[in-house]
């Protein structure tokens, strides 16, 4: 039976601290390493999700050995090997991230492979990463979309490429690729995220990293073998921003939110926040493996105001800008958002979707094809019956909804709650746990 939500009334003011679950990108890359050592690699906090799951059961079929209990897991690879076995099959679920960065380590089969997801990921253009894996040799039936059938070569060959999307999950297929190559392969990348890439820098793989403004130019040699990865992984940004805004839009309310990601290439949505007139603040700054971990401390704030944002943060908040929408809409001004396009590539169309969701909320707005116009209202209150339903079941649309429903008022109904099983499984438990 559907899992369905019901919200009618705000939540009550409070002050309080969380943990929120381990961040998806790094157990999904975590997962993915680990398949390529032979030696024991552990994790502990690793995001019991859909999408890790899936990650689980994907590097499972081609030949890992894992043992995954409560948060902890144990992963034996299959070294630089593909299981031998013909028409291998793999389902990466609703997971592009999973869907695309696996490809590269496929990049060495003899056999074909075959990818497929569900609904949502089936309607995903795959072609950024076909693409620069065809450049190594590798061959793909004549679909940009899965289900892909794949078959690698023997003798990857090292690539120079340039990567224009801003695309982490491209950058990174073609990183796992190069591990397998002889030679060096070059990448001119715009930015993106680069979790990536400090893993293997941990790991003392040989590469180098040259930045510039817009670009990065990442150098990576092929190796024979890589070391197991002990990690106990962070909470996940793209999860707090939720409870970033709960906080900032309800009423005399403070939160702590323990032991988080704060990677520079993540924060777009704390530098948005700010720069509408959020209080956020790190605390108990850290480096762990490379990676920068806070305390992030949130207050209500009452006085927001509109933003023109500025396009070089769009990579870095990618995920939160449907959560970034809602404080637009209560703040004072016009807030444009451009070249957004990427939004609706996600889970579902989220761009439009935001636009939907803003007008049934009463919130004047104006969306073009990838840009969002935001009249705000600082005295925006609903007094009207909401429904959430059709979303194609995106975890962050429900989360979202969820959000406006518990601090900008009406009577929601929000369909699909298990949607949240993809990335924040105790989404909901957070919640009720500050008052909910």
């Amino acid at each position: 039976m559907e899992k369905i939500l019901y919200i009618n009334k705000k939540i009550k003011p409070f002050s309080k601290s969380i943990i929120v679950e381990g961040d998806k990108s790094l157990s999904i890359r975590w997962v993915l390493i680990s398949s390529l050592s032979k030696k024991k690699s552990i994790a502990n906090n690793l995001l019991k999700s859909e999408d890790v799951m899936s990650s689980i059961d994907c590097i499972k079929t081609l030949g890992s050995k894992v043992k995954f209990k409560d948060n902890k897991c144990e992963i034996i690879g299959n070294g630089f090997n593909i299981k031998k076995k013909s028409n291998l099959s793999i389902n990466a679920g609703n997971s592009g991230t999973l869907g695309r960065i696996i490809l590269g380590l496929l990049i060495n089969s003899k056999n074909k492979i075959k990818l497929s997801g569900d609904k949502s990921l089936s309607k995903r253009d795959f072609s950024r990463v076909i693409k620069p894996l065809k450049e190594f040799g590798a061959q793909f039936n004549k679909k940009k979309s899965l289900p892909l059938i794949m078959k690698g070569t023997e003798n990857p060959k090292p690539i120079k490429y340039f990567e224009t999307r801003g695309s982490a999950q491209c950058k990174t297929s073609i990183m796992f690729a190069a591990l397998k190559s002889e030679g060096t392969t070059e990448i001119k990348a715009r930015k993106s995220r680069n979790h990536t890439e400090l893993l293997l820098k941990y790991l003392k793989i040989p590469i180098t990293i040259k930045k510039s403004r817009d670009f990065d130019i990442i150098k990576i040699k092929g190796i024979k073998k890589i070391n197991s990865l002990n990690y106990k992984i962070p909470g996940d940004i793209s999860s707090c921003a939720f409870f970033l805004v709960l906080t900032i839009l309800s009423d005399n309310s403070q939160l702590l939110i323990k032991n988080v990601n704060v990677n520079p290439s993540r924060i777009g949505v704390v530098k948005i926040l700010k720069n509408m007139g959020a209080f956020i603040k790190f605390k108990n700054q850290r480096i762990y493996k490379g990676e920068k971990i806070a305390d992030i401390f949130v207050k209500s704030s009452k006085k927001l105001k509109s933003i023109n944002c500025p396009k070089k943060w769009n990579s870095s908040a990618i995920d939160e800008f449907l959560i970034i929408f809602l404080v637009a809409a209560k703040s004072k001004g016009v807030s444009y958002f451009k070249d957004l396009g990427e939004l609706n590539k996600k889970e579902s169309p989220r761009l439009i979707w935001a636009s939907k969701i803003l007008n049934l909320m009463g919130v004047k707005n104006i969306m073009t094809k990838n840009s969002l116009k935001i009249h705000g209202n600082p005295n925006l209150n609903i007094n009207k019956t909401i429904k959430i339903k059709n979303f194609l079941k995106d975890h962050r649309i429900f989360m979202m909804s969820a959000i406006a429903a518990s601090t900008i008022g009406g009577s929601w109904k929000i369909n699909d709650a298990d949607s949240i099983k993809t990335s924040f499984p105790k989404f909901l438990k957070i919640l009720k746990e500050l008052g909910r």
